[in-house]
This record gives C-alpha cells, structure tokens and sequence, in this order.
C-alpha cells in the first residue's frame, strides 16, 4: 500500500523527533533541492540510498492508441532513479521475509 506526502512527513517527524511542521520543511526541502538539481542538470547521489539524474530520450515515432495514427514524439529530458545497493539489500530482505 503506497503512502502519501502526508504520511512521510508524520514517519520523518517521528524518526526525527520533530514536530510535524518541522518535519513538512524539511521532506519539502529534500524534495526541492533535489527537483532544482536535477532541472539544473546535475546528478543527486544519496549514498547507499541511490541516485537521482535526469536523462535524455530519443525522438521517436509512437502510436496514438485511440486513433493508431502514427505520430512524431520529440526528445525530451525525464528524471531517472537508480537504486543503491542498501535500498535494493532493504527490499530485497523484506521481500524474502514478507514472502
């Protein structure tokens, strides 16, 4: 089951022993930093946890799915998460464990 914006902030605050608005700046923070690096072009790696990029797609041709007619989609930029080896280690055992 996925948890919400709200959700993480209240974990943060009680991992953090911070007071929930504390807790609202800081994953707000976290999430800026990363969204304006990444617009900037640059790599953000958390350790252990894995990093985020942005990466460049071709221009290709695609398929509009309602009408079949072919179409152009340009090139692009989209945002890219590679997991580090603690994450994929974190679920890999909750997934034997759970499983």
């Amino acid at each position: 089951m996925p948890i919400g914006k709200t959700e993480l902030v209240q974990q943060v605050a009680e991992q953090a022993g911070l007071n929930k608005s504390q807790a609202q700046r800081a994953v707000e923070a976290v999430l800026d930093t990363i969204s304006s690096e990444l617009q900037k072009g640059n790599e953000v790696r958390l350790t252990g946890f894995g990093n985020f990029r942005v990466t460049n797609t071709a221009a290709r041709t695609g398929r509009n799915p309602r009408t079949g007619e072919t179409i152009n989609i340009a090139a692009g930029k989209r945002p890219a998460f590679s997991p580090g080896s603690r994450l994929k280690q974190a679920v890999s055992g909750a997934e034997q464990q759970g499983g």
